[in-house]
């Protein structure tokens, strides 16, 4: 079962495929110990690190990310109750680059450069540690570990992580529990071809989140339905009611969960995908809106996405989505917004890969709040260039220019369109 074939492809080696059964979120990075363990290329499934072929979306849509002969590959225990890999899957992945850009970081209260580099020397940064496997005919696990990213050193941070099972109770529906993206349902951020993100996601704040997730088809129609926590992956309550020390935790601070889900379908060679979500999020307050408040608020987003696939070498793909937060700042005040991107990569041969992305958000009735969520104006485009020094390392070179005028700060707060985002970066991405 598939809620989109071609929207997942996170994997830098062959059957990267560890992002679940089906018709749920991809995980966002390589798995090289599936080339390992079947012994193919990582080609066989991409044509592209991170894009799949068309083997690539079998294997992940219809094949539950295993090959029929996956027991072979398993230790000889004599007991058909245990299906242990005949090594422990792991795969690594790296990143390192520099970055000459033109923004700053700026107190937001003063106005003040609190860091402003032309040249970064980016590195690492990113290192992930990752596993999947197949557990039984039926179910698998997928996890990573960030030991380093974005120069957070010190901690290991867990994202995406869950058990998948591609045939609840026989009766053809797929689910999975555990920690993914919501925004996975139509295309993953992780599997991007550029280093510059698909922003309306992060803005809409339909990324990380624990949850559950439902998938089918229906004929023609490839449907999935979930119910996420709605606060992210990172907030824990100790539980202390009835006494003392108690030593478990809940995840989340309300019964309510957000409801989301997604119905695609293809319409000739053209993916079309609407996305709904509904659920609530904490009011913002506190000096230009930075602080969480105490109030929980009312969100929905409804979105569209389309792809296609010209031959073997062009893919085009392009989301639009629409918001709105009621009582976010203001009691009894509705604020809408929304945004989106557009983007084509071009597979020119083995070595070279081409890239274009347009990020456009427009913060709607955000503007002249005087708060941080005016900085969700955004017009960008980007290019770039990957070259595959073997199939799971490349090179990349990208340029984003900021298309957006500057505006002058006119508030009390030093928020919005301060400054240009242009950059330059180059780099290397390296799974093994």
């Amino acid at each position: 079962m598939s809620y989109r074939k071609a929207h997942i492809g996170w994997s830098l080696t062959a059957l990267a495929a560890v992002a679940f059964l089906s018709t749920f979120p991809q995980p966002s990075s390589a798995m090289p110990a599936f080339a390992r363990e079947y012994g193919i290329s990582c080609n066989t499934c991409h044509s592209a690190y991170p894009r799949l072929n068309s083997f690539g979306a079998q294997f992940q849509s219809d094949m539950n990310y295993r090959l029929p002969n996956w027991p072979d590959h398993t230790v000889k225990t004599g007991d058909d109750m245990l299906r242990l890999p005949e090594q422990v899957p792991l795969a690594l992945r790296m990143q390192a680059y520099i970055q000459g850009r033109d923004s700053e970081t700026l107190d937001v209260e003063t106005g003040q450069a609190v860091a402003d580099s032309g040249v970064d020397f980016q590195a690492p940064y990113l290192i992930k540690l990752l596993s999947s496997a197949p557990l039984s005919d039926h179910i698998s696990y997928y996890f990573y570990a960030i030991f380093a990213e974005k120069g957070g050193n010190g901690e290991v941070i867990v994202e995406d992580a869950w058990f998948s099972h591609d045939d609840l109770f026989g009766t053809g529906i797929s689910g999975m529990l555990g920690q993914f993206q919501l925004s996975d349902l139509m295309f993953p951020r992780e599997t991007r071809m550029t280093f510059q993100d698909f922003m309306v996601y992060r803005m809409a704040g339909v990324t990380y989140d624990r949850g559950i997730v439902f998938g089918s088809d229906l004929g023609p129609l490839d449907l999935a339905l979930g119910f996420s926590n709605g606060n992210g992956i990172e907030q824990n309550y100790t539980i202390n009611s009835p006494g003392y020390k108690r030593p478990d935790h809940m995840f989340d601070n309300n019964t309510g969960k957000s409801v989301f889900g997604r119905v695609g379908t293809s319409l000739g060679g053209v993916d079309i995908g609407l996305f709904g979500l509904s659920g609530k999020q904490r009011n913002a307050t506190g000096p230009a809106g930075m602080d969480s408040g105490d109030r929980n608020t009312d969100k929905i987003s409804a979105g569209l996405d389309l792809s296609a696939t010209i031959g073997t070498k062009w893919h085009l793909f392009g989301q639009v989505l629409w918001n709105r937060w009621d009582d976010f700042l203001d009691p009894g005040v509705t604020y809408e917004w929304n945004g989106g991107f557009a983007g084509v990569d071009y597979i020119h041969s083995d070595k070279w890969v081409f890239s274009a992305l347009v990020n456009y958000t427009d913060a709607g009735d955000f503007d002249n709040t005087d708060t941080v969520y005016e900085g969700i104006d955004m017009q960008t485009v980007t290019f770039t260039a990957s070259y595959y020094f073997m199939r799971n390392v490349k090179g990349l070179i990208e340029v984003n220019a900021d298309l957006l005028s500057t505006k002058a700060q006119d508030g009390e707060y030093f928020t919005g369109h301060l400054d240009k985002d242009n950059y330059i970066l180059i780099g290397f991405d390296a799974a093994f």
